[in-house]
């Protein structure tokens, strides 16, 4: 792990990101003690799978009957 002076982090701070987004930990120290530590976040995003309601939802007859005058009439206004 690299440890750079707090005063390095301050103009150095584009360049140790660049670092840490490739994986590497930067350590800051301030007059030897650590302070701070700089890592890439990991991305715990999954994209959309497909199927996976597949066989939860219901549907009745009654989905596709038209609606009625008044109600119909509120979602056109």
């Amino acid at each position: 792990m690299q440890q750079v002076s707090v005063r390095e982090a301050e103009t150095q701070l584009s360049r140790l990101i660049e670092q840490a987004s490739h994986g590497d930990d930067i350590l800051i120290v301030e007059g030897g003690v650590p302070i701070a530590r700089l890592s890439a976040i990991r991305s715990s995003r999954v994209g959309r799978r497909f199927g996976t309601m597949a066989g939860r939802a219901r549907v009745d007859e009654g989905f596709f009957e038209p609606l009625p005058e008044d109600e119909l009439s509120a979602w056109e206004g």
